[in-house]
């Protein structure tokens, strides 16, 4: 059935487990009309931050090399907005829908929409939850965190009880749940074996550094100066946390984790006011995100070799590697792939 699209669980089996799309929508694919020029929308959560646009302006470079266009709307963090954008997105009848969710669960609506228009939709980085999902590209979300809490352990005491706060992501972002379960995995044996003390822990709305810093300031508050480190999830997060230090004269004497490899949270490791950061070939997902965008519109086979349970089905998933970024591997990792220059981070003065 040439209106098809096979999403696979392996190369062995890549027809075996599979899902028509066909049967989801009325509108003919791109694959019956070869010459018609392939739509991508792209609904994205907020632009806010460099990361972000990182993102948006490879992926369309990407597309526009391998011959499609793309249609770009930000939500800025509204709900709201963002299924505004994806029925305006819908109406201009693009091939295939991309979407960065701000809110995972209010995002299923917009997926049941596009099938009802016979539109596939990929879930970027961030998952959609509870509904008949296409596909996810991210990077190994759980393992992210538990990169973090581990390079975080590592470089606390091997002796004595060290007290940490946790400063998670946004409570609607699936994301922020992956990370927080990965941390848990190395966090909660350590506090079981007496290594670790959580003092306080929430939940930074938004991903806000200005919530992140509420959070730390009444771990602060509350349990006084004596803390040895802050687990946070992203680099936002992580200059909320290294603000609410400074004001306490505490900077360069808590370690502060992150993820992102924003140019801030790097000059940061470099002056030592932040441990590590998680290093996101955004290169790669951006790329690979618009080939399989391309692909899909044009109902080829897609080999996905894991699956994420989203609450309704497990959903082919493509998973890429990612990098622990420390003060010792910056040139080797963020610089030598050319995601900041020596000279951006001041490597070179």
């Amino acid at each position: 059935m040439k209106n098809s699209i096979l999403v696979t669980l392996s190369l062995i089996l890549s027809v075996a487990i599979g899902l028509t799309f066909a049967n989801k929508g009325g509108v003919s694919s791109t694959a019956e009309s070869p010459d018609k020029k392939i739509i991508i929308g792209l609904s994205m959560d907020t632009l806010k931050e460099a990361r972000w646009q990182k993102d948006r302006d490879i992926f369309v470079d990407s597309a526009q090399k391998l011959g499609a266009e793309v249609i770009v709307q930000s939500a800025n963090s509204d709900d709201v907005l963002q299924m505004k954008n994806v029925k305006s997105l819908i109406a201009q009848k693009v091939d295939v829908l991309v979407i960065i969710p701000h809110n995972s669960m209010a995002m299923a609506e917009a997926v049941r929409l596009a099938h009802e228009a016979g539109i596939p939709v990929i879930a970027y980085d961030r998952l959609i939850t509870n509904c008949d999902l296409d596909l996810y590209i991210t990077f190994n979300n759980e393992k992210v965190g538990e990169a973090q809490a581990q390079t975080l352990l590592d470089h606390l005491p091997k002796t004595g009880q060290s007290r940490i706060v946790r400063v998670f992501g946004a409570p609607t972002d699936n994301n922020a749940k992956l990370f927080k379960q990965g941390q848990d995995k190395v966090i909660l044996p350590a506090i079981e074996a007496g290594r670790i003390k959580v003092l306080h822990q929430g939940w930074a709305e938004g991903w806000m550094p200005k919530n992140s810093k509420i959070i730390v300031n009444a771990a602060l508050a509350n349990h006084g100066t004596d803390i040895q480190a802050i687990l946070t999830s992203n680099d936002g997060t992580a200059g909320g946390a290294v603000q609410s230090l400074t004001e306490k004269n505490l900077t360069g004497k808590v370690l502060v984790t992150g993820q992102d490899a924003e140019i801030a949270a790097i000059q940061r490791i470099i002056r030592g006011e932040q441990l590590m950061t998680i290093y996101k070939p955004i290169k790669i997902i951006a790329a690979r995100a618009a080939e399989l965008a391309i692909d899909m519109a044009n109902r080829k086979v897609i080999v996905a070799k894991h699956t994420t349970a989203n609450g309704l089905k497990d959903v082919p998933s493509v998973l890429l590697d990612f990098h622990v970024v420390t003060k010792d591997n910056i040139e080797e990792t963020i610089v030598k792939d050319g995601f900041h220059s020596a000279e951006e981070l001041g490597l070179n003065k």
